[in-house]
């Protein structure tokens, strides 16, 4: 897939809010500085469409961009960002689960997951929900150019073996670098896919 456009189109606080849309939707969802933004813009080839800011948690509300003017990228609010008050942080979860148990068009939810990190409880809790919901996702692990691979890959493995208790089978995963553009063609191929199924409902 080649991104020929991608537009700004709404900022929403409640998925009720969201735009009225018969188009697929793609969510990507992540802790607070997991490198949401820069990915973003390495997918669609934007260097600015979603913003990117030095403090985390800046994202606080549900962004839709329509790409190719045949779906949406949507970008989800950050979780688990410390500093953020706990009233703010129940407020952002319930407009997150909302719009993922209740939006009909969304087709897939990229979870991204700082590959330099060893497992994160909040990021495998995210996951087991998903699954408890039976909502499609794929795992993207993200900044794969920042560690070494080796270190990179003992994350991965032990990030799956956190998993092991819950799931049969593993959950599909993508490795990504917003700098290398590493994955880039996988994702897009996938949506690509996904929309074709769509198309055919």
């Amino acid at each position: 897939m080649i991104i020929q456009s991608a537009i700004y189109v709404s900022s929403s606080t409640h998925v009720y809010s969201c735009p009225d849309t018969t188009l697929p939707e793609y969510a990507f969802i992540g802790r607070s500085n997991v490198g949401k933004s820069s990915l973003i813009n390495m997918i669609t080839g934007r260097k600015n469409l979603a913003r990117i800011s030095s403090k985390p948690g800046k994202t606080q509300a549900i962004q839709h961009y329509l790409i190719n003017d045949e779906w949406y990228l949507v970008d989800l609010p950050g979780f688990g960002y410390a500093r953020s008050s706990l009233k703010e942080r129940i407020q952002w979860e319930k407009m997150i689960a909302t719009y993922l148990l209740e939006r009909t068009s969304l087709m897939n939810t990229f979870v991204l997951v700082d590959n330099r990190l060893p497992p994160q409880p909040i990021d495998i809790e995210l996951v087991n929900w998903l699954g408890e919901h039976q909502l499609p996702f794929t795992i993207l692990f993200t900044k794969t150019d920042k560690i070494s691979l080796l270190k990179g890959e003992k994350n991965i493995d032990e990030f799956m073996d956190a998993l092991k208790s819950t799931w049969e089978e593993f959950p599909p995963s993508i490795m990504t670098s917003a700098l290398t553009r590493k994955g880039k063609t996988e994702i897009l191929d996938l949506i690509a896919d996904t929309n074709r199924i769509f198309s055919k409902k």
